[in-house]
């Protein structure tokens, strides 16, 4: 080994003097001037010095026996003078990011140190902790200091962490304020649920005392059906005029939409008149007056037409009011209402048990002919049932009841009112609340279960409920004004889904709000008849103001009436 030169310290003569050359050179750097034109691009592009730490490092020799590996990539990492300049401003493209950033948030005047001095790890936490103008407050500036003879300014950088305990405070102040956000909005779920729930438990509740007992239907409805069956009988054996009578029962009870008792029952008995001639007798196009076609000599009906010939209401009803109290005269446990003004039917009263219950016999005519002219833009079922099950509803007969007043002082084209009809389309809506869903099968048992009779219902029983509540404000509303609304809210909402047994809250809801909507109006269009408005005339705005007004606080109460 010591052939080949070696000292005996385990270096070679040659790598001594190196490192004693090295050693000097980095003594005497800070003591040399730059030269003219480095001198010149230095107030351009000032020096930034490296770390104290790294100076001072530079400064120290390399202590005896210590192996040091100094090579030519190492030596031009630090340059000096016009050499070092010109290496600084090729570094500085090389960092461009860093000291862009670090210009602008020291105005300009200095640089970050991008030479071999700073270590890449240094000039990442540079860029990465150096802020923008707005947050210029947290970089801390040094002075810049003179170096030596060359009289050049030159700024130590000494970079700092943003201060993590503030922006830790606030990002825990805007956790716990989303936090507690997201508590009041699941809090405030919570009670739209319960609530929800409430209200659903109410309207199920009301609805299951609504409901008639099986027994009690069985009962009522035999009873009726054996006076109906008599009057009948009566007719076709005393009557000349009424022998061919046909029953067609209507109403709530035979539409499943009866609540409470099986109290009230409502029976047709029509006479079919064929080739008929119907005039308008109002504006609306609800009323008419009836003349036959044909007047052959075996008509049963020819004794009630006029010099105009036409039907005389008021001369069939009468005779139809006789017949019927004397086939029930021996009757036991029935007796014949008194004649109410404006109501067509002949109410008998019998008694079961201790229940009354109410029997409305209506004479009808049966009217085989295409359907009125104000009857084209009613009956709007396409969306809903579809238009097969309206031209097959349309292909029935229609069928005329008397408007009977008593009292024969208003008159229109020399009829009197008291000989006009009424058209009625109660077949046609027996029809429609029975087979009421888009699929067959809706409410059947292998079909969903919607909620359109039970809303029907509940908005009866309510109205019922705040009639009895406000008798003298009340009294001249009638159920058929929520039945007319439930027909409007299955035209406008068709689906099965959007009746959906699960939603009844919400169901209702919406009804009760068509409904108030119809009171604010006063306007609430026949279904089947759009022109007439079943919110005109006896109604005044008080009264349906009142109306809605009441319904509008058992919303918001969550129908305390119902618990009565």
């Amino acid at each position: 080994m010591t052939g080949r030169g070696r000292a005996g310290n385990g270096k070679s003569t040659r790598e001594q003097a190196s490192l004693d050359e090295s050693h000097s050179r980095s003594k005497s750097r800070g003591k040399q001037s730059p030269p003219p034109d480095a001198k010149a691009k230095s107030k351009a592009v000032p020096r930034v010095r490296s770390p104290r730490g790294a100076r001072e490092k530079e400064k120290q020799s390399p202590p005896p026996g210590t192996k040091a590996k100094i090579n030519s990539e190492e030596r031009s990492s630090k340059p000096r003078g016009a050499s070092g300049q010109a290496h600084i401003t090729k570094t500085k493209k090389k960092c461009s990011a860093t000291s862009d950033a670090t210009d602008s948030a020291f105005g300009g005047s200095t640089s970050p140190n991008c030479n071999g001095d700073v270590k890449p790890k240094q000039k990442m936490e540079l860029a990465k902790n150096t802020p923008e103008c707005k947050d210029t407050a947290d970089t801390k500036k040094t002075s810049s200091r003179a170096s030596g003879k060359a009289g050049s300014n030159v700024c130590a950088l000494s970079p700092q962490r943003p201060r993590r305990a503030e922006s830790q405070k606030a990002k825990l102040d805007k956790k716990t304020s989303c936090s507690r956000l997201d508590e009041r909005a699941s809090a405030k779920d919570y009670a739209s649920a319960k609530d929800y729930a409430s209200a659903n438990k109410v309207l199920l509740s009301t609805l299951d005392k609504l409901k008639i007992k099986t027994s009690a239907k069985s009962d009522s409805s035999s009873i009726i059906n054996l006076i109906v069956n008599i009057i009948i009988k009566h007719m076709k054996e005393k009557s000349e005029y009424f022998r061919d009578v046909e029953k067609l029962c209507t109403g709530s009870y035979y539409e499943n939409v009866k609540i409470s008792e099986p109290d009230e029952f409502d029976v047709m008995l029509a006479v079919r008149v064929d080739r008929v001639v119907l005039q308008q007798f109002d504006e609306e196009g609800a009323f008419y007056s009836v003349a036959l076609k044909r007047t052959p000599s075996k008509n049963p009906l020819r004794c009630f037409l006029q010099e105009d010939n036409t039907l005389s209401a008021s001369k069939m009803l009468h005779e139809f009011r006789e017949h019927v109290k004397k086939a029930v005269e021996s009757t036991q446990g029935v007796r014949v209402e008194r004649k109410k003004a404006g109501c067509p039917a002949v109410t008998l009263l019998v008694m079961q048990d201790d229940m009354e219950i109410g029997l409305d016999i209506v004479l009808s005519l049966e009217v085989h002919s295409s359907w009125p002219e104000f009857t084209k833009d009613g009956f709007q079922i396409d969306s809903w049932l579809g238009t097969k099950v309206k031209k097959d509803y349309k292909s029935k007969p229609f069928y005329l009841v008397p408007k009977y007043t008593g009292k024969g002082n208003e008159e229109r084209d020399g009829v009197s009112a008291k000989d006009a009809w009424r058209i009625s389309f109660s077949h046609v809506e027996k029809g429609i609340l029975i087979n009421h869903g888009q699929a067959k099968t809706c409410c059947e048992s292998a079909g969903m279960k919607c909620c359109r009779k039970p809303c029907l219902k509940l908005l009866k029983y309510l109205l019922h409920q705040l009639k009895e509540k406000h008798p003298k404000e009340l009294s001249k509303f009638f159920s058929y004004l929520c039945k007319t609304t439930l027909l409007h809210a299955c035209a406008a909402r068709p689906a099965d889904s959007d009746w959906d047994m699960a939603g009844l809250s919400d169901c209702f809801q919406q009804l009760l709000e068509d409904f108030v909507g119809h009171l604010r109006q006063a306007q609430l269009p026949n279904f089947f008849i759009p022109t007439q408005n079943l919110l005109g005339s006896p109604f005044d705005k008080k009264r349906l103001e009142f109306l809605a007004d009441c319904i509008e606080r058992e919303r918001n109460n969550g129908f305390p009436i119902f618990g009565k």
